[in-house]
C-alpha cells in the first residue's frame, strides 16, 4: 500500500511539472537590435510595433520612453504623447511581447526578456538622440517592468522615472487563498483563460474610454492563467525591489484606483522613500482612477509630467504631490 502512495505521488509529481505554467523566451540572438521608423527589432529577430511623437526637429528638449500595461499595447500613449509633443517632450512607446500586434500574442515571455528589450531600447533611442535627456514611464504593468530593469546592474542609465500606478501587488500582500488559488490553477490548467467579467473594478471614469477599449481587437479580453501567474512574478520582483530606484523618480497614484490595491502600493512606498539619496516625488489624485493618464481629469497628470521632465518643477502645478501618501494606512 506505501508503495502504491509513493507511485501515485510520482505520478502526481510528474503531471504537475508537465502542466507548468510556461514562459516562452526569445529565440537566440540573430542580429543587431534595430529601429526602423515603426518596428524595434529585437536581436532574436522579433518585430515589436513602435508608436512615436516627435516635435519639430531640433525642438525637443526630452525624450520619453512610454511602457503600456498588462493586456493593453502602446497605443495607450496616443493622447499624452500628443500633448507632450506641443510641450518640446518626444515619447515613444512600443508593443512588448505578447501584447499588440507583437509576437505571440496572449503568451508570456519571462522577466528576463522585458526587461532586456528595454534596456537595448534605451541604447537605441539614446542613440538617435544624443545629448537628450532620456526618462521612462510605466503604466501599471510597465512600471513594474521599469522597477525590475533598474534592479539590473547592466541597464543603461537614464535620467528620470515617471512609475504611474506600478503593478506590485506581490504575493507576499495577497491572501493566502488567493496565492493558493493561483498556484493550483497555474500548475493544473495553465491554458485555461480567464476574464475580468464580474470583478466589478472600475479602471477609470472615462467610460467612453473604456467601451472603445472594448472595442479595440488588440486589447487583450480573455488571459491565459500562465500569463497572470508570470506577472505576478514581475510585481514580486517590482515590489521586492522599492529600495533599489536610484534615479529621480515621480510616482503617480490615483486615490480611487481599484486595480492595484492600496496596502501593497503603501508598502511599496514606505520602502521606496526609505533612500533619499534622489528625488523622489510622490504625487496623489484625488480623484483619479487606475488609467491615470486617460481619466477624464488627465490633463492634469499629463502637465504635472511635462513640468516634471522639463524642470523638476515642485510643487507640481496641480500640487498633488503635497497630498500625504500615508492617508493609504487609512482607507
Amino acid at each position: 500500500m506505501i508503495k502504491f502512495f509513493r507511485i501515485l505521488l510520482v505520478l502526481l509529481l510528474s503531471w504537475l511539472v508537465g502542466c507548468a505554467p510556461a514562459v516562452y523566451k526569445p529565440g537566440q540572438p540573430v542580429i543587431e537590435a534595430l529601429l526602423l521608423d515603426d518596428r524595434y527589432i529585437t536581436p532574436d529577430g522579433s518585430w515589436l510595433p513602435v508608436r512615436k511623437w516627435l516635435p519639430d526637429q531640433g525642438q525637443a528638449a526630452a525624450v520619453l520612453i512610454a511602457l503600456h500595461g498588462f493586456n493593453d499595447y502602446s497605443r495607450f500613449f496616443e493622447a499624452p504623447g500628443e500633448f507632450l509633443k506641443e510641450k518640446g517632450i518626444a515619447s515613444y512607446a512600443y508593443d512588448q511581447r505578447g501584447f499588440g500586434q507583437s509576437p505571440r500574442r496572449g503568451l508570456w515571455s519571462g522577466i528576463d526578456a522585458y526587461t532586456q528589450d528595454l534596456d537595448l531600447f534605451v541604447r537605441l533611442i539614446k542613440s538617435k538622440h544624443p545629448g537628450l535627456p532620456v526618462y521612462l514611464l510605466g503604466e501599471s504593468m510597465g512600471g513594474a517592468v521599469i522597477i525590475a530593469a533598474m534592479s539590473r546592474d547592466d541597464m543603461s542609465p537614464v535620467d528620470g522615472l515617471i512609475l504611474s500606478a506600478p503593478a506590485v501587488w506581490s504575493r507576499a500582500t495577497m491572501p493566502w487563498y488567493q496565492r493558493s488559488l493561483l498556484w493550483v490553477i497555474s500548475h493544473t490548467m495553465p491554458w485555461m483563460t480567464l476574464t475580468g467579467r464580474g470583478l466589478k473594478i472600475q479602471a477609470s471614469d472615462n467610460i467612453e474610454m473604456l467601451k472603445e477599449l472594448g472595442r479595440d481587437p488588440l486589447v487583450i479580453k480573455e488571459t491565459r492563467v500562465e500569463t497572470i501567474h508570470g506577472l505576478t512574478d514581475l510585481m514580486d520582483t517590482a515590489f521586492n525591489n522599492a529600495k533599489n530606484i536610484h534615479v529621480d523618480t515621480l510616482m503617480l497614484y490615483g486615490e480611487k484606483d481599484e486595480v492595484i490595491p492600496k496596502r501593497p502600493t503603501l508598502h511599496f512606498l514606505r520602502d521606496f522613500l526609505d533612500s533619499e539619496e534622489v528625488d523622489k516625488t510622490v504625487a496623489f489624485y484625488e480623484n483619479g482612477y487606475h488609467m491615470l493618464l486617460r481619466d477624464l481629469e488627465a490633463k492634469v497628470i499629463w502637465r504635472d509630467i511635462a513640468a516634471w521632465v522639463k524642470s523638476s518643477q515642485k510643487p507640481l502645478p496641480s500640487g498633488a504631490d503635497k497630498r500625504d501618501w500615508r492617508m493609504l494606512a487609512k482607507r
